[in-house]
């Protein structure tokens, strides 16, 4: 149980820690679009059979057009998460129902306290990659306003590595 308590307290330090980020990226208030479709297209990743490379934004963040269990979902890679966080909205949409999920576990996040419950994705699909299987938390939407492609996403793959100002993925 010790243990068990000690990986979510990790696992919420590395919320906390990347949550801000997300803030930042949307800016202002008056900046952040009204509705999805307001929003400026998400750059497509460039790929070839098992690749995919994406160009860093002129913030250097490394966000992209995914598609989470064959929907399409923007998100943000973010290496130092744990794992792959979806807000409930993004959840619901992607077929988890308000009944399928236990927020059972508390995290700190930039927005302050939320709770959030651990899912599944069954597969998460960028450019010519494809990942099966994918261990996920969702968070309340005022904790998490976005999509962050963490770790367990990313350690599935062959290898991911930065250079030039693009992240290549490699499956």
């Amino acid at each position: 149980m010790l243990l068990r308590t000690a990986t979510i307290a990790a696992i919420a330090a590395v919320f906390a820690t990347q949550i801000p980020a997300l803030i930042d990226r949307a800016g202002p208030p008056s900046q952040v679009p009204a509705t999805v479709e307001d929003a400026p297209p998400v750059q497509n990743a460039a790929y070839t059979p098992g690749t995919a490379v994406l160009e860093a934004d002129g913030r250097g963040h490394f966000e992209a057009a995914f598609r989470i269990n064959g929907k399409p979902v923007e998100g943000l890679v973010d290496t130092g998460a744990s794992l792959v966080a979806i807000n409930e909205t993004t959840a619901r949409r992607l077929g988890f129902g308000a009944n399928s999920l236990d927020f059972r576990y508390n995290v700190n996040t930039a927005n302050g306290p939320t709770e959030a419950a651990h899912i599944k994705l069954s597969r998460m699909e960028i450019g010519g990659v494809r990942v099966q299987n994918i261990d996920a938390f969702v968070l309340r939407d005022r904790g998490l306003s976005g999509t962050l492609v963490g770790m367990s996403f990313l350690k599935k793959l062959k290898s991911f590595q930065v250079e030039g100002g693009k992240l290549k993925l490699t499956q």
